[in-house]
């Protein structure tokens, strides 16, 4: 039998890792019992078109455009039909509204010929229509469908894994696999969600919270200064 080698680089999570991984998920749970989504929608159509629309914009002002743009429409059907020029206009204040309306037109193009305008239930479906990368997916299956397919991971997450030491890595799908390794399966949806809500109201980039943080004592507070501020490059 051949063994499998990890490849260079690539180390497998210690004990310690694991059990401060476990201590992060229980303080949390506590903080954060009733978690979901920022973004308001009643279905999983309307979650995938307002994670697009997410990208590099708040979840407020994506709640503000989507409040009435799926009155406008409703299905993926509808969007499929839409004009791109009239989807632009109404995501504009969304910002980088060319490419996200080409995506979502396209994607609900595809939705509407291969799948009768319903959002499919598969990490690998899902990916592979127009403009749905693994974040959206995770997002969509885990918050939607209640499906443990991975750990998203924007930049709230990314920012507070790496100064709590549970990944060194900055690529997002490389920090989801380190965690993936370390938190249980069962907590893989609500972990995001608790992290997004504990990055927006303590663990901030510049200014982190920890004297408020119920992390305090078991994160090495790495890439912080001593007094907690966000540490400087030297150029």
């Amino acid at each position: 039998m051949v063994s499998k080698q990890r490849p260079p680089n690539e180390k497998s999570p210690s004990a310690s890792d694991r059990r401060r991984a476990r201590q992060v998920v229980a303080r949390l749970k506590d903080n954060y019992p009733d978690v979901t989504s920022a973004l308001a929608h009643q279905n999983p159509f309307q979650l995938l078109i307002a994670t697009i629309l997410s990208a590099q914009c708040t979840d407020k002002q994506v709640n503000l455009v989507t409040k009435e743009l799926f009155k406008k429409y409703p299905s993926a059907t509808h969007f499929a039909q839409a004009p791109i020029t009239d989807i632009e206009k109404a995501i504009r204040s969304t910002g980088f509204f060319h490419n996200k309306a080409k995506n979502i037109r396209a994607c609900c193009v595809a939705l509407v010929e291969q799948f009768q305008g319903q959002v499919p239930q598969d990490l690998d479906t899902l990916t592979a229509l127009p403009g749905i990368g693994r974040k959206t997916a995770n997002v969509v299956l885990g918050t939607a469908f209640g499906l443990a397919t991975g750990i998203v991971v924007d930049t709230h997450v990314g920012r507070i894994c790496r100064r709590l030491g549970l990944t060194a890595q900055k690529d997002a799908v490389k920090v989801e696999k380190d965690l993936m390794q370390v938190v249980p399966k069962a907590e893989w949806i609500d972990f995001s969600h608790r992290l997004i809500h504990h990055g927006r109201q303590v663990c901030s980039s510049r200014k982190p919270r920890c004297d408020a943080c119920s992390l305090e004592g078991i994160c090495p507070k790495i890439g912080l200064e001593k007094d907690g501020s966000h540490s400087k490059k030297k150029p």
